[in-house]
């Protein structure tokens, strides 16, 4: 009978539970990252992933990977009914550290496909994921096939500790082919081809997501020594605990720098990237490498996110609302690339051979293709059977309304139709020079009576930043506004919006969030209400707001009947 350890298999359960959460971290990003209206089918995605791949991979998955069948092929053991020598860890403490594993790789495609693919075709490419594409290739690497055993000159096995290769890469591939047959959303590109940002609508659930993924990692790479019962092991993790978080800080601040350079202000979305990239490209050789070299992997890693997301999107075409494949898939091929760069035994720049640096070649390379190739007869089989994507109509309404019957997955959130309403931020730019006072907040009277009076009613209508509205309320009760009437309005001036730049490219706002705020005014002279506003307004910047005065020819407080000025008197003025 098998002596298990206590100790190791707590460990690997803890490391489960960290991978498990990832999940959460990924569908936050994903949510995050896209629109609202796609909320809740990202988090129905990010769900049943989890629980089809859970089942595919019991009932097929595992087999495939640890069978001994051949190099190639694992075997097939229906419902993981067979034997297998998982160490020094219960049987199925194993089965579930790798199912988790199996999961993750499923779900990195859900970003790069987003806010277009059918819900039902997303549920058959990540079973078909979870029970054969990944299994297979894990099972060359991780299970005892070719590759673990492939020998170029003086080095043997090819090495990918927690998953570069077998889980990122494999995700990315995946992601790169799905979202090229399934084409761009609908306004990403303009008539000559040039990339139009859709920014996501909530960076903090996006941030979120990487913290919590982040804190994942930390299950991820570490509980990948399957122990933690030997000195040896407990020299490892701790090596692997500082390679995973150094080369993920390092890639932050490069991101941040090298976008503060490029674009002139650090982009907050591709510096979240960046950490996401660091933590992708260390882990497949976070025990081979000293931090030393896991801090140069990191500071490579952050550029090359930058740069692959923008090669995507503007060269290749191809529309990945999170940037999936340069985080996961051209950082997990450069990350397995750099065991053999870095590695501290058989390192090209620590040994200067270059069998090491070969052999990871070689099984980058395989494994490249056969994913290529297999996902790309998946997923044209789907678009040629069920189809791969969603209509028109649907796209531009939203998943969440028309796949799942969910109105919206935000309380009080009304979406805007049309797939050029997109909007971040207030718009506003900074002015080369100071704006004068005076004129920064232009007044059109809307009628031939003058805006001044003792007794003639005038509505007096402010378009403002939302994020001014408390100032300007203030404002108009010190003047004695004591009744208004205030919505929300989407809406744009002469400017049409103001270019701006999101993850690199150009964001081209059609409509922006305002606040509209009405009052009606007898008593109150229109100047005052007028010189309130601009004061609680005026920042000398383009978007601080418009005033229009109108003339009111009649007002009737139902409650009493009054009319005229008297129906402005009183607790309930207008």
């Amino acid at each position: 009978m098998t002596n298990f350890s206590a100790f190791d298999t707590l460990w690997l359960i803890l490391g489960a539970v960290l991978v498990y959460w990832m999940q959460a971290g990924f569908a936050m990003v994903e949510a995050g990252f896209t629109r609202a209206k796609n909320a809740g089918n990202i988090i129905m995605k990010n769900l049943m992933d989890f629980v089809l791949g859970s089942i595919a991979y019991w009932i097929i998955g595992y087999g495939i990977m640890f069978g001994g069948l051949n190099a190639f092929f694992g075997g097939i053991d229906l419902f993981t009914s067979g034997s297998y020598d998982t160490g020094s860890v219960p049987f199925w403490v194993h089965f579930m550290f790798n199912t988790v594993f199996c999961a993750t790789s499923a779900t990195i495609v859900s970003g790069a496909m987003a806010e277009r693919t059918k819900f039902l075709s997303y549920l058959i490419y990540s079973l078909v994921i979870s029970a054969v594409i990944y299994p297979l290739e894990a099972h060359w690497i991780w299970g005892g096939g070719w590759l673990s055993t492939l020998t170029i000159g003086s080095w043997t096995g090819f090495h990918d500790y927690a998953g570069s290769t077998v889980v990122h890469m494999v995700g990315g591939v995946s992601a790169l082919i799905g979202a090229k047959i399934l084409g761009p959303r609908i306004g990403k590109y303009d008539e000559n081809g040039k990339a139009k940002a859709i920014p996501g609508h909530n960076l903090t659930i996006g941030a979120l997501g990487v913290f919590i993924l982040w804190m994942g990692w930390f299950g991820f790479n570490p509980a990948s020594s399957y122990g933690l019962s030997t000195y040896e092991q407990g020299c490892e993790v701790g090596n692997v605990f500082m390679t995973t978080n150094i080369a993920a800080c390092t890639a932050t601040l490069a991101t941040m720098i090298f976008t503060w350079v490029k674009y002139g202000k650090p982009d907050v979305s591709m510096t979240l990237n960046g950490s996401l990239a660091g933590l992708v490209a260390i882990t497949a050789g976070c025990a081979a490498v000293d931090p030393w070299a896991a801090a140069i992997i990191g500071l490579i890693a952050g550029i090359l996110v930058v740069i692959g997301v923008e090669f995507i999107d503007n060269v290749l075409k191809i529309d990945d609302p999170v940037g999936a494949v340069a985080v996961h898939g051209i950082n997990g091929l450069f990350g397995s690339l750099c065991v053999g760069l870095f590695g501290r035994e058989g390192g090209l720049f620590t040994t200067g051979s270059f069998d090491r640096t070969l052999v990871q070649i070689v099984g980058v390379a395989a494994v490249i293709a056969f994913v290529a190739i297999s996902m790309t007869i998946v997923f044209l089989i789907i678009k040629a059977t069920v189809g791969l994507r969603v209509t028109k109509e649907e796209e531009i309404v939203g998943l969440d309304a028309l796949e799942h019957g969910l109105a919206s997955s935000y309380a009080d959130f009304m979406p805007m139709p049309g797939a050029g309403n997109l909007f971040a931020g207030d718009g506003t730019t900074s002015p080369s020079e100071k704006i004068p006072e005076d004129i920064a907040v232009p007044v059109q009277v809307m009628s031939e009576q003058a805006p001044v009076g003792d007794v003639k009613m005038h509505k007096v209508e402010i378009i403002c930043k939302m994020d001014k509205f408390e100032s300007l309320k203030k404002s108009l009760e010190d003047v004695g506004i004591t009744g208004m009437t205030v919505v929300n309005a989407m809406g744009c001036g002469v400017q049409k919006g103001n270019l701006k730049k999101y993850r690199g490219a150009d964001v081209q706002v059609t409509l922006l969030p305002k606040i509209k705020v009405e009052v009606v005014v007898a008593k109150v002279p229109v100047a005052n209400v007028i010189a309130a506003a601009k004061k609680a307004l005026y920042t000398g910047n383009i978007g601080d707001g418009k005033i229009f005065v109108y003339g009111i020819d009649e007002c009737v407080k139902v409650r009493t009947g009054e009319s005229g000025v008297l129906a402005l008197q009183g607790d309930d003025q207008f």
